[in-house]
């Protein structure tokens, strides 16, 4: 994932507990300031004994701080009016988080979540610990109170018997979704992605140079915003839905099961579907041999969510008139149409014009910035999109 600044000017509290996974937190607070947040440290003893105080200290660009003093840090910091944003807990100890649900203050870590609780403002906390201790009953139910008051608890990896604490990439989105306002809360986004690929024979497949970086970093702008997003396509992105498909029969049957059964609210063909399939042949075409390859057109999936479900639909088009072609999709349930040129394809770098109705964008940048511009843009324009059940 780039650097791209969607933390600029916000404040976050990272509050380090004595769990191993502690060693992981001045690579997520070097993450966090990469995308332009302010970060303080904070550290109980446990997390001192693990990790020295000064490691914090160069991770963040401020001195850690491992005890309340005189100067009443953690009413400074997440009390009323206070100088941070964001409490994040990472790692969490099963000790600290069911000290939190029972208000139990008696480290520097307790003492700011108890202070940033009454106060209501974002808290998140990624538990570390043993995948026994996570399944204790105590545990999973101040887990559950947690919730319960609106703090995000994000699920560790469980791996090797340990409840791992998640990953950066995975923190670092959760902190982004908190903190930037959630415009797409309550709406289902369902976006496929990436190329197909369509086997020629047991061997061999015709796809295209998409790699799906787009569609990845729309996924990621759309959790960012509020968004609960499905993905359709062949990778796995953090903290959305990931829907497997390889050909545009997975994932034309993917569309028809999630638009028959769930509620969408808006689709985002972002997927490099294949046009044509090859016609199959069993086992291996021998090496060397001259062959003619027929190819099959296949029906275009994004008419059939637009149309067919209703689904206010955002569509992509490449090629080198695509912003005149694009125009011509407008209409019958597509209310934006992405045009970009074959340069787009395999890099991380995109130029797109962006069309609707009396809507008329051009965004150049990494994808990641592209896709984030494009996601705001959907953000903006969607109160009037709702679709027609």
């Amino acid at each position: 994932m780039t650097g791209i600044q969607t933390l600029a000017g916000k404040k976050i509290v990272l509050a380090v507990t004595g769990s191993i996974a502690s060693v992981e937190t001045v690579h997520l607070a070097h993450a966090l300031r990469r995308k332009g947040a302010e970060v303080q440290g904070v550290m109980s003893a446990a997390a001192c004994g693990i990790i020295h105080p000064d490691a914090l200290t160069y991770a963040t660009g401020r001195p850690a701080i491992t005890s309340i003093s005189g100067m009443v840090e953690h009413v400074a910091m997440c009390g009323e009016g206070g100088w941070a944003d964001l409490l994040l807990i990472a790692p969490c100890t099963a000790n600290t988080l069911c000290k939190m649900a029972a208000g139990i203050d008696d480290t520097p870590v307790t003492t700011f979540a108890t202070t940033a609780i009454g106060r209501g403002m974002p808290v998140i906390v990624s538990p570390a610990m043993h995948d026994s201790m996570y399944r204790h009953p105590g545990v999973t139910g101040c887990i559950r109170t947690l919730r319960e008051w609106g703090i995000q608890v994000i699920g560790p990896r469980i791996e090797e018997g340990k409840a791992k604490i998640a990953s950066t990439d995975k923190i670092v989105l959760a902190c982004e979704r908190e903190l930037l306002q959630k415009p797409l809360a309550g709406r289902h986004v369902l976006i496929t992605s990436g190329p197909c690929r369509e086997p020629l024979d047991d061997v061999r497949v015709l796809t295209t140079r998409s790699t799906g970086q787009m569609g990845q970093a729309l996924a990621r702008g759309a959790f960012r915003l509020g968004a609960d997003v499905t993905m359709i396509h062949n990778t796995n992105v953090p903290c959305v839905r990931n829907v497997p498909a390889e050909t545009a029969g997975e994932m034309r049957d993917a569309l028809h099961r999630i638009c028959e059964s769930e509620r969408v609210d808006l689709y985002i063909s972002a997927a490099a579907i294949s046009d044509f399939a090859p016609e199959r042949r069993p086992g291996k075409i021998p090496s060397g041999q001259k062959e003619i390859i027929g190819l099959v057109p296949l029906p275009k999936l994004i008419s059939l969510v637009a149309e067919e479900y209703r689904i206010p639909t955002v569509a992509f088009k490449l090629g080198e008139d695509a912003e005149e072609r694009a125009k011509t999709m407008l209409g019958r349930g597509i209310f934006l149409v992405v045009s970009n040129g074959p340069e787009s394809m395999g890099s991380t770098e995109s130029r797109v014009v962006v069309l609707g109705d009396d809507i008329r964008r051009e965004y150049s940048g990494s994808k990641e910035d592209v896709a984030m511009d494009i996601c705001r843009l959907i953000a903006q324009e969607s109160a009037r999109w709702n679709r027609k059940d």
